[in-house]
């Protein structure tokens, strides 16, 4: 365990102002820097194998203060004309149950293209290889099938569009 006294007696003083940098208080920078301590005796001889313990120790540090905010994160309230938008997003993410449906009705082309690329996230680049397309005849298809999705999402569920072109109302049908 000299290796760790060692090293801990080199950069204590160091990562204590780095800490306390990050936190703006000295006494929960030194909490810290007990709890780095501890990680670092936890190590037992392993921390002996470490190559540079300098480097170690202040990722080990960043992590450390990383987890405490992570935990410690203030709560702030919205403002109401960013609580409106979140409402307007619960009618978007509702709008989702036609979408079932209405992918079945589409063609298998369009369907497969959707899924795949809107959906389940494949690269447009991936999903022209897989097809046997040029990127430009993939990004193509895909673009008509997003085109006949929302053409059929507003018949089916009747989708209701305010000024600003948000979805404002709409039938579910399942």
């Amino acid at each position: 365990m000299n290796c760790l006294t060692t090293a801990w007696t080199a950069h204590k003083g160091e990562l204590h102002g780095w800490l306390r940098h990050r936190v703006g208080d000295a006494a929960l920078a030194d909490d810290l820097l007990q709890d780095l301590f501890l990680k670092a005796l936890r190590q037992g001889n392993r921390f002996c194998a470490v190559e540079n313990a300098r480097a170690w120790l202040f990722e080990v540090a960043r992590n450390t203060l990383t987890d405490y905010l992570r935990v410690t994160h203030h709560m702030v309230e919205l403002p109401d004309e960013l609580v409106a938008v979140a409402d307007e997003t619960d009618t978007v993410d509702t709008l989702t149950a036609c979408l079932p449906r209405v992918l079945s009705e589409l063609s298998a082309d369009d369907r497969e293209a959707i899924t795949l690329c809107d959906l389940q996230g494949m690269r447009q680049a991936d999903f022209a290889k897989t097809k046997d397309l040029s990127l430009s005849a993939a990004k193509s298809r895909l673009q008509r099938a997003r085109l006949r999705l929302h053409t059929r999402m507003s018949q089916v569920c009747q989708v209701q569009v305010d000024d600003s072109g948000r979805v404002s109302d709409f039938v579910p049908r399942l």
